[in-house]
């Protein structure tokens, strides 16, 4: 499903030129769950932003399904994260003015869907998580776990192929963790998912089918 090659990333600072990715190459199959570990600053979160189109590569490619999207347009970039991929993050990111069902909504409404057939989509999968008597809550009237399970609703609304997973319950209690990992595992069998995930938690890597290691910017082999 998705092919890395050769794949560098750096950055130009005060202090000169920074390579945070050098020269990765990782293959990645369809319905695989995938945990990339590793200390702070060994570039998982770089790699991550790259595999879903956030960012471009200095040099290779990141192939999904064959298409090279290193090469696509900005306006094509955007087409395909709203359509193929679903992004979760530790601190959630939910817009606090809007209720859960609203946030939720939000790339339906950007992929140019009609506003009922969002909202339609949005209780459907709030439902799917645990959260159809929290429809109309405001982020801030959530608990961290409900939060969460509202960023995991949100990034499932276009129904990708792949969900990216940046630390999804670093920001979590131990058991709250555990009901997240539990509702992934399911999400995952249910809709045939491909799961990427950094975390730092030996747990959470524990739980997925494969482990990648990160050192200072390359995978470790």
């Amino acid at each position: 499903m998705i092919a890395v090659r050769a794949l560098s990333k750096s950055f130009t600072t005060d202090r000169g030129r920074v390579e945070v990715l050098k020269d990765v190459n990782l293959d990645i199959e369809a319905g695989e769950r995938i945990a990339i570990v590793g200390a702070s600053g060994a570039g998982k979160t770089t790699l991550m932003h790259l595999l879903g189109g956030l960012d471009r590569p200095s040099s290779g490619s990141v192939f999904f399904a064959d298409k090279n999207i290193s090469r696509f347009s900005a306006q094509e970039l955007d087409v395909f994260r709203n359509r193929s991929i679903g992004f979760v993050f530790q601190f959630h990111q939910l817009l606090p003015e809007f209720s859960a069902l609203e946030n939720v909504m939000m790339p339906a409404l950007i992929g140019r869907c009609h506003e009922k057939e969002a909202r339609s989509r949005a209780s459907e999968i709030l439902s799917a998580v645990g959260l159809a008597h929290r429809l109309d809550h405001k982020p801030g009237q959530l608990s961290g776990g409900e939060q969460q399970r509202v960023a995991i609703a949100r990034s499932l609304i276009m129904s990708p192929k792949l969900l990216l997973a940046d630390e999804p319950t670093g920001n979590l209690d131990s058991v709250t963790s555990d009901e997240i990992l539990a509702l992934l595992d399911r999400l995952h069998a249910e809709r045939d998912l491909t799961i990427v995930v950094v975390t730092h938690s030996e747990k959470v890597a524990g739980q997925m089918d494969r482990i990648v290691h990160m050192v200072d910017g390359f995978l470790e082999k």
